[in-house]
């Protein structure tokens, strides 16, 4: 018996098998004409909605199970409290539990469903141990949840398929998400002004960083000291190559720029501000402090090389004033902007349909943040108005091409984040220059904050506006990113 493609009627691809019915959609090699945007296809719950036996402790744990483990996937990923507690409570009440609390923080999801005066309250917890920017697995949650809502799905059958989705290995082989942060690195370098051959140092540079904290994440090192290995072997080729000639002293630190730009795209800066920004301080100060205390790992590092050059007379590699993006090579520096975005989106193991909308945020991101730039705003206010139009235009963008928004919204700030001023802010440090050193470094804090709350602000304004044009059953307490 031979499996052909069927489509479901919401736009993935069913394949049957003589012993399993396989819902996962990653081996199609195109989307169906036919399939519509995520946010498209958001509906009522179907009528008659059959909900569980209320008395039947078995079948309510199922659900509360089925639904932890689907908000402990999306928290893993990044997504604030609020869109995780939204998706917790959209599956239980499709299953007939729609009198919940859910109490979700940096690192559990708490679920208690009241079954009435005559029944006790039934309870689930979920601890989330690993927290991974896994993109693909993101977006198969997304759609598994749209499917439960609009095909009633039984729960063994969600539990299956949501089993599936977990156990599954990554699209893509490990080696191209290494080649993915290298071509980040490579992009950036582009991006702030950097030729060909710092481009292939930063390529090289970020291939070794991957490979080595892989190794070390093998071996049980805490994250933080992962961080500390990367910067400081971000910072190595440079202080080399300062070395060999003082021509490429000006030139040698974009291999740090783009190296700490790398090592800083992997944080959850975007859930962080977002869960402050929406009433979660709890979680917002975890997220927040982890933020910070990785930061501190990526500037320990690289200041300790910079502190070892200097003890053995090296010359440090000096930041040029003229670096940074400018519109002198209008076409590049968008180019640029685009494939590190779609880099990003690849290293996290974006969906294919997924890579193209990364790309064309982090195209027109970088475009707003020029234009505000020449206009006469500073980095900050550029920076916000820029991630403001990434969350508005990776909405709609992400909901074409069947992903969450969040996908698109982090690939396009990644060619913002401000890897520039943390170097800058170090240099001047190691040159004594402490007032100028703690402004660039606030000043990067400032960045990092204005592309994260622009985001925010960006996606509040796509939901909106989705909103307003929906139709007459569209259900306005679930969105494309919950």
């Amino acid at each position: 018996m031979s499996a052909d493609p069927q489509p479901d009627g919401e736009g993935d691809t069913i394949i049957e098998t003589p012993g399993r019915r396989r819902l996962w959609p990653f081996r199609r090699p195109f989307i169906l004409p036919s399939q519509r945007a995520t946010a498209d296809n958001i509906v009522a719950a179907p009528t008659p909605l059959k909900p569980i036996d209320l008395t039947d402790d078995a079948e309510v744990s199922q659900v509360l199970d089925l639904a932890v483990r689907v908000g402990e996937v999306v928290l893993a990923a990044g997504t604030s409290v609020g869109d995780t507690s939204a998706q917790v409570r959209f599956i239980a009440s499709t299953y007939g539990l729609d009198k919940c609390d859910i109490d979700v923080t940096f690192d559990a999801i708490r679920i208690w469903a009241d079954r009435g005066l005559s029944l006790p309250p039934a309870s689930d917890m979920r601890v989330v141990k690993n927290r991974s920017l896994d993109f693909t697995r993101l977006a198969a949650v997304d759609r598994l949840t749209r499917r439960i809502r609009s095909q009633a799905v039984p729960v063994d059958q969600a539990h299956a398929a949501l089993d599936e989705i977990v156990s599954l290995r990554h699209p893509y082989p490990r080696w191209m998400s290494t080649a993915g942060w290298s071509l980040l690195a490579a992009a950036i370098a582009v991006l702030l002004g950097g030729g060909v051959v710092l481009a292939v140092i930063s390529f090289a540079t970020t291939a070794l960083i991957d490979v080595v904290n892989r190794a070390l994440h093998q071996l049980g090192l805490p994250i933080f000291f992962q961080h500390v290995v990367g910067g400081i072997l971000a910072a190595a080729p440079a202080i080399a190559l300062a070395a060999v000639s003082d021509d490429w002293r000006a030139e040698a630190a974009l291999i740090v720029a783009a190296g700490i730009t790398v090592l800083l795209s992997g944080l959850q800066l975007v859930g962080s501000v977002q869960d402050a920004i929406t009433g979660a301080p709890i979680t917002a100060a975890a997220r927040m402090l982890e933020l910070v205390m990785m930061t501190g790992g990526i500037v320990a590092g690289i200041g300790l090389a910079l502190r070892v050059s200097v003890l053995l007379d090296i010359p440090v590699p000096e930041i040029a004033a003229s670096a940074g993006r400018d519109t002198g090579y209008l076409a590049v520096t968008l180019l640029a902007g685009a494939v590190a975005a779609i880099a990003f989106a690849l290293a996290c193991y974006a969906e294919r349909r997924a890579l193209l909308a990364a790309g064309l945020s982090g195209g027109a991101g970088t475009m707003a943040y020029l234009l505000a730039q020449d206009i006469g705003f500073g980095p900050v206010i550029s920076s916000g108005i820029a991630a403001t139009l990434i969350g508005m235009a990776g909405g709609l963008m992400a909901r074409r091409a069947l992903t969450p928004p969040l996908v698109v919204a982090v690939a396009g700030i990644t060619p913002l984040l401000p890897g520039l001023k943390v170097y800058r802010g170090l240099y001047a440090l190691l040159e004594d220059e402490t007032l100028l050193g703690f402004s660039q470094l606030l000043g990067a804090f400032g960045v990092g904050c204005a592309l994260a709350s622009g985001v925010v602000l960006g996606e509040w304004f796509d939901r909106l506006l989705s909103r307003r044009g929906a139709p007459r059953d569209f259900d306005p307490t679930y969105s494309s990113d919950r």
